[in-house]
């Protein structure tokens, strides 16, 4: 691999599904978290992969601690970097259908290369399984491209350090982010050859749950998006529970240059 990996984690010592992860995969990394809980996750993972935050409970969800990780990579002479959940279980490579769980860090490397053909890539990242697996279902033998061009990009991310942009705001960053690079210009690239097994939100303790999404916290969620971006998010219903819709049909112009 080329670039490092970061995974930002708070109160989740006990799980640390990405770490075990990339663990098993002997995958470098190294694991973002406040101080407040350094002993508790230096019990399980060693000191050299942990980097401690000048900063705590700022109540801020992951904000401050993603900006901190970019300007650390910066600092690092990196070109780009990863930013990675922590509740991801497992990495995949869908081929023939088939979401086989992969032994190395190909998929990395593979995305790797393929971001560096291209000067105007901002953001790259794996698909969720359970998307592609839901897909699949409802369209029967569902073979998607290798990547969908021009989409949000979330949780497992590849990152341009030359843009323009940092992380903002409280919430849907992923979202935010993603529509703020398109309306620059610059193309994202979401891999379906490529997946993620996330553990799906609220599921797990720790992370930002509180913080996030106790209360109103997705009706919030969807209002902040919206008045970010009222151009092409509007309100929306799913599963039962409000939800932003993001039209990213005006984006499909963006082209890739070549480098």
């Amino acid at each position: 691999m080329k670039y490092p990996i970061y995974i930002i984690s708070k109160g989740r010592w006990e799980s640390r599904l990405t770490s075990k992860a990339l663990e098993s995969l002997k995958i470098p990394y190294r694991i973002v978290i406040e101080p407040q809980e350094f002993e508790k996750y230096a019990s399980v993972i060693d000191d050299d992969k942990i980097l401690v935050l000048p900063f705590r409970n700022l109540g801020q969800g992951s904000i401050p601690a993603r900006n901190w990780v970019w300007e650390h990579s910066i600092s690092e002479g990196y070109k780009r970097h990863w930013i990675l959940d922590d509740n991801i279980r497992a990495f995949r490579y869908w081929n023939q259908n088939k979401r086989e769980k992969v032994s190395d860090d190909m998929i990395f490397s593979e995305a790797e290369r393929f971001c560096d053909r291209y000067l105007n890539l901002a953001l790259a990242g794996f698909q969720y399984t359970m998307f592609a697996v839901t897909e699949s279902l409802y369209h029967g033998n569902f073979t998607p491209k290798p990547f969908i061009l021009n989409t949000r990009i979330y949780s497992c991310i590849l990152i341009d350090n030359k843009i323009p942009f940092r992380w903002r705001g409280k919430y849907n960053e992923d979202t935010d982010l993603s529509l703020r690079v398109l309306k620059a210009g610059y193309c994202t690239i979401l891999f379906y050859a490529f997946l993620c097994d996330k553990a799906k939100t609220m599921t797990m303790k720790g992370g930002n749950t509180k913080e996030l999404y106790d209360g109103d916290g997705r009706k919030e969620m969807m209002e902040s998006l919206i008045k970010q971006h009222p151009d092409c998010v509007r309100a929306g219903k799913k599963w039962g529970r409000c939800q932003h819709i993001v039209d990213y049909r005006p984006f499909k112009g963006n082209k890739l240059v070549w480098a």
